[in-house]
């Protein structure tokens, strides 16, 4: 299935009934909603963590991108972005 293109100006957040939460002890990170918790590792929460609404794709993935041994990893970021917006995790608008 393709992905729908996106406006470049969109601004991407978390889906509603969504919440990225730390699990009590603090090594791990969950994102909660109607269908139930989604494990994340690392990477992913903090690519959600940057979901809030007030930056762009492309924004989140410069922000991302200084974390990166290498300009590679941008293409996994919108990979992922990619599979949060089909599995209904976050919404540009």
């Amino acid at each position: 299935m393709k992905d729908k293109p996106v406006s470049r100006g969109s601004r991407v957040r978390l889906a509603a009934g969504r919440q990225l939460q730390k699990d009590s002890v603090g090594d791990g990170h969950f994102l909660t909603g109607p269908a139930g918790i989604v494990q994340l590792n690392e990477s992913a929460a903090a690519i959600l963590a940057l979901c809030d609404g007030t930056l762009t794709r492309e924004q989140i993935i410069a922000r991302i991108l200084p974390r990166a041994k290498d300009d590679s990893f941008a293409v996994d970021v919108r990979e992922f972005l990619n599979a949060a917006r089909r599995r209904g995790w976050i919404v540009e608008e």
